[in-house]
Formats: C-alpha cells, structure tokens, sequence
C-alpha cells in the first residue's frame, strides 16, 4: 500500500484540527512524520521512501464538451501563477502554449510540483486565484486546443 498526495493532505488536516504533536505512520515503501511545533507554530512533516520514491499524480487534464481541455489540480495545496512571488505569472489568459510548459505550481508542506500542458493550445481561462487554496481535482487552467499548429511557430 502506498500513499497518494491526496491521502497525505487528508492525514495532514486530521492532524491539524487533534491535539496530536507528532504523527507517524509506515508502510512498506514509505514513512510519514509529521510534527506540531506548539500552539500556533508551524508543523513540519518528513516523508521518507523506503524502498521506491512515492509517486506524484500525474496532472488531471480532461477534455470539455466544447472541445477545451480542463487542467486540473492533482492534490490539495496552494497554487502559485509564477515561480516567485516577484516573477510573473508562467501564462496569461490568452497565452499560446506548448505540451511540457509550465503553467503554475501546487505547493505542499514547502515542496513544488510543477503543472505543464499537456497539449498545445490558447489559455482560455484561469479560474483559480494566485494564493488561493485549491482542492483535489479543482479546474485551475482550461486551454483550447489550436487549429492551426503552426501558430505554435
């Protein structure tokens, strides 16, 4: 049995709202620390591969009945639009990108995963805010897919 970032983020909020100061737990391919630093403090939390890395889920696009693409959240975190607070965003609405571009990031317990296009298209829309707490499988990109591949040039 393994982990997924959802079942972490799950444990994390269960944690949160007890009055437990450490967590662990250990499975056969990974082990999970999570520690409270006091009342108010910042908690910190240690996952540990054991035999294998865990695995991130792969990033959600879903086609839309007109034809857009749908990227979504693959776990609870908090999205960024650009790499820093000082930099701008990866894409705007209206930006023509490329499969493997980077659109955003999903932050969790201070470490980033990088969501990329999976096909080549227009940004239709970018319905989540920078900040913002996303939720599982939460729309935070829609691209159309473009009918003139060359405009990729």
């Amino acid at each position: 049995m393994s982990l997924s970032s959802k079942d972490v983020a799950e444990i994390i909020k269960i944690i949160d709202a007890s009055a437990l100061d450490e967590f662990t737990i250990e499975l056969a391919d990974l082990k999970l620390v999570i520690r409270r630093r006091g009342p108010g403090g910042e908690a910190s939390a240690t996952a540990i591969p054991l035999s294998q890395p865990a695995t991130v889920p792969a990033v959600r696009a879903l086609p839309r009945t007109d034809g857009a693409l749908e990227v979504r959240a693959p776990m609870v975190g908090t999205f960024f639009r650009g790499p820093s607070p000082k930099d701008p965003p990866f894409v705007e609405v209206g930006s023509v990108v490329k499969p493997g571009q980077p659109l955003g990031l999903i932050e969790v317990m201070k470490l980033y995963t990088t969501l990329e296009a999976k096909q080549a298209g227009k940004v239709a829309d970018i319905p989540a805010a920078n900040g913002a707490l996303v939720e599982y499988d939460q729309v935070l990109f829609v691209i159309q897919p473009l009918r003139d591949p060359a405009a990729l040039i």
